[in-house]
Order: C-alpha cells, then structure tokens, then sequence
C-alpha cells in the first residue's frame, strides 16, 4: 500500500501469466463444448529454443500433464506449426474426433484456419467436405488473448447433419457460446480470479437459466425448469428474477456487482438442494446478461450427510470401546494394589497393559474413523506404554527405523498388543543390572505393500541356547506366538547371539 493509503497496482503478469490463462480455460471449456455441442481443441504456435534453455525449462514446457506447455517446442526454420494442447469431446453431442490429437504438430497449411484466425486476431468459420468424417464437417476457430496478445486458437469442429436437430434449446445454447466466443476473444473468458473448481459443479445438460441485465430470466431448459421444481418453484420463470420466485441468492447479485462467477447451494426446503454457478456475460465492459447452470444435488447432499453420520456413529463406537477399556483398565489397576501375592499382582498389571495397548487403537480410530489408520500414530504410545510399565527398573532406550505405512483395523489391534509383548519382554528381562552398556531396543518396520516386517532387536543377553518358541512357559511370548500365527497370519522368527532377535512377517490386508 502507498503513503497515501491506496493500493498499489501490480502487473498481472506476475502473479498470472497466458499459461496460466490456458490453464483456466482448459479447466473450465466443457461448457463451451456443451453449449456448441462440438469438439474443441486447442492450438498453440511452436516457438524456437535458444541453445541457452536448460533441460529443466525443456522438460516443464514440454510436459502435457500442464496441458498448455506443449505449445513450446521446436521450430523447423522459419515454417509457422501448431500443436495441439488440449481437446475436449461434448456430452450434449456425438463426437467427430475419434482419435485424440493432443501433441500433433501441424504446418500452417494444414491448418489453415487456424494460422487465419491466428494472423487477423478475428473469428474464423470454413465448411468443408471431410472424407475421413463422410460427413459435412464446420469448422470455427477463435483466438484467446491474454493481456490482448493472442496466446492460442481454440477450434470448433462440429456437423450440421451429424449432429442434434436444431430446435429452441440449441439455438439458445449457440447464442451463449457465441458470446462467451466473443469474451474469449477479446481476453475476458475465462475470469481472472475465478481460480476454485466447485465439486459437484452443474453442467449444461444439468440445466441452464438465462438470465438479462435485469437478472430476469429470458430461458430456462427443461432440466432447469425441474431442478426449480425440485425446490418447490412451480410459477411461471421467464420475466421474474430468482429472488422473486423466492430462491434467496445473493451470489446472483454479486456476480453482476463483481463480474465474476459466483457459485451458492440453495436449500429452500429441508429436503431439496440445488447448487447454482453464475457466469455473467460481459459486453463492451458491461454485464450484459447470465448464464446459471443448476444442478440437483439433493441426493448427493443427503448421501454426505449420511456418510457424515456414518463416521460420527464409527467414531462414537471407538470413543465407547476406548473409554470402557479404560475404565477395565483402571479397575485391574485398583486390584494389583489391593493384592498382595507378588505373581498375582504381577499377572494384574500385565493384563491392564496389554488393555490399555488396544484402547490405544481405539483412540486412534476415535480420531480419524477410516478403514485404515497410521500405524505410526500408536508406535510411539506403545513406547510410552511399556517404559510407564516397566517394574524392572531399567531405563529403555528405543530406538524406532522405517515406516509402518497405513494398516486395517483387524491388523492394527493385534499387532499393537505384539509390538507392547515384546517391548516390556526386552525391557523387564533381556538386560541385569550388571550389563555396564546403556540398554537400548532397536524397532524397525518395513512395508513391503503385501507384507510387513516388524524387527525388535536388543542388546541384552540374548535368549538361552536353544530357545524354541512354541516350547515356552512365557505368557507374553505365548500370547505374541498365538496373535502373529492365528489373528495376523504371519510368521515368527527369534535368533540368539549378541541380544535377541525377534522377526515378524505379516500379511497386510486391505
């Protein structure tokens, strides 16, 4: 802002630049097809490299995930080419353009309507005979401009015998492409600013409504005529504005204001809702008229909500589980003090841990009520767990490598209750007070996609010589035996040497 207080201008071509304008059109041109009921494709001149352009800038003006970039390449000497950048068939209508021609090179005189409209600046109509098409094939080209340079050449090709019968509907539907033909041209379509994509945005064949400078309606389709009905609407349209038929739409009346697209749901009845996009139509500078695409989408909105209610009642289930498994928690933890047999009190507090290892899954799911869930969201409550729990007295040092990647619920419980088995086994009995070296437990996954492999290694005394898992007397290592085998389906490996070496492959299921 100035000294004076007034906003300082700022060239658009910082902030926006022809690539940009053709990405705005390209993202928005289904209208333009519909309402013509033809196929669009759009030219961009080939420009010259100079030996100075790095591989980089080759690459992004070369890459046709852009859509307009392709427009820069090479240039055979002086010879003016076109290449197609983007093409686009209608829904209102059969296509004539079987193959797609995006990336093609043509010379100038093969497209000879198109270097016309790109020379005069001026909208270019030829008819001609197309053998390949056995059919009359018009063809109408229209230059886009940007900052009133001309940066490409959108084409119409379209057939009068192959195409719909010419009846009301269609003629008011060319009549709105010719003017947004004209904004095209003279650099005001597409809009700057009009940057956001609406989801479940209308289309043509949804329903058009035509309004005039007055915002009265001058047209309105059939499919326009029902979604109103949709919503209760059932006197006559044409002549009144959307307000006095008693659709409270202030996005109407800011897309006149502000000569930009509006879009606004309208829920005039608990049980109708029709989404509303306002493209106004500007002619020398004026808002000359509207063009509103409406949509019914009543039942995409009602299945919303339903999947809303949905993950609201999945997450109030997890948030019950989690708290009563809590509440079981707290009441074996009561118990264990009022015990006083050692091995009683011992078998308590492992069995409130191992809870409390599954109410920490829960927790997760209370959260983000997907099918699957970040594993690595609990790895480090599962640390915590078994440090919180530890009646050895030795401080664990865990050391956690790899990613766990996104696991299903079936997986994520068991799994939680192994990785906390083997945690507190390595922190209460792998290591004695004589060891001088710092004990630490090194946790590493590797997802494979198919498969995960779960590593927990220690550098404590390793296991006895011989050691048979399917042979011991341990609970926890009986209780991680029977979840990786039965529930996970995997395998188990344990190696003896310098620590303990404990292997878990398991199959991922999604």
């Amino acid at each position: 802002m100035s000294p004076t207080g007034e906003l300082e201008s700022v060239e658009t071509e910082e902030l926006f630049g022809p690539d940009e304008h053709l990405d705005r059109l390209i993202a928005r041109w289904d209208l333009l097809s519909d309402l013509s009921f033809s196929d669009l494709v759009l030219y961009r001149p080939q420009r010259a490299f100079s030996d100075q352009v790095s591989l980089r800038t080759r690459a992004e003006i070369t890459d046709d995930q852009v859509g307009v970039r392709a427009g820069y390449s090479t240039v055979d000497g002086d010879r003016q080419q076109f290449v197609v950048a983007a093409q686009i068939r209608p829904t209102t209508s059969q296509t004539l353009l079987q193959h797609d021609l995006v990336g093609r090179v043509f010379d100038a005189s093969e497209v000879s309507l198109v270097n016309e409209a790109w020379m005069t600046g001026q909208i270019s109509t030829f008819d001609d005979d197309d053998t390949r098409l056995q059919s009359d094939v018009h063809r109408e080209c229209v230059p886009v401009r940007w900052e009133g340079e001309i940066v490409a050449v959108m084409e119409r090709v379209w057939s009068p015998t192959a195409g719909r019968r010419t009846g009301g509907l269609e003629r008011v539907y060319m009549r709105l492409f010719e003017r947004f033909a004209e904004m095209l041209n003279a650099g005001i379509y597409p809009f700057l600013g009009d940057e956001d994509i609406v989801e479940d945005a209308p289309r043509v064949g949804d329903g058009v409504i035509v309004l005039d400078a007055e915002q009265r309606i001058s047209f309105a389709s059939p499919n326009a005529v029902n979604a109103l009905h949709r919503v209760g609407i059932v006197s006559a349209l044409i002549g009144s504005t959307l307000r006095e038929l008693g659709v409270e739409s202030d996005n109407i009346e800011g897309a006149f204001s502000n000569r930009l697209p509006t879009t606004e749901e309208v829920e005039r009845r608990s049980d109708a809702i029709v989404l509303l996009h306002c493209i106004p139509l500007i002619d020398n500078q004026r808002v000359a008229g509207a063009a509103v695409l409406i949509r019914d989408v009543t039942d995409l909105r009602r299945r919303d909500r339903l999947l809303l209610s949905k993950d609201a009642a999945i997450r109030e289930v997890h948030h019950r589980v989690k708290n009563n498994l809590q509440t079981i928690s707290s009441l074996l933890r009561l118990q264990s003090r009022r015990v006083t047999d050692i091995s009683a009190r011992t078998a308590l507090v492992e069995a409130e841990r191992r809870i409390r290892a599954i109410a920490l899954v829960h927790e997760i799911f209370a959260r983000e009520p997907a099918d699957q869930i970040d594993f690595g969201q609990i790895v480090p409550a599962l640390i915590g767990l078994a440090r919180d729990t530890n009646v050895s007295g030795t401080k664990l040092e865990v050391h956690v490598g790899g990613d766990v990647g996104s696991v299903v619920a079936d997986v994520a419980t068991p799994l939680a209750v192994v990785i906390a088995e083997l945690l507190q086994n390595a922190a209460e009995h792998a290591f004695n007070k004589d060891m001088n070296q710092q004990p630490k437990v090194e946790l590493s996954f590797e997802n494979l996609g198919a498969t995960l492999n779960v590593t927990v290694k220690d550098n404590g005394s390793g296991f006895e010589e011989g050691f048979d898992i399917d042979e011991t007397t341990s609970l926890g290592l009986s209780i991680v035996r029977d979840l990786v085998r039965s529930q996970l389906g995997g395998t188990i490996t344990i190696a003896a040497g310098e620590g303990a070496l404990v292997t878990i492959s398991v199959p991922l299921r999604h």
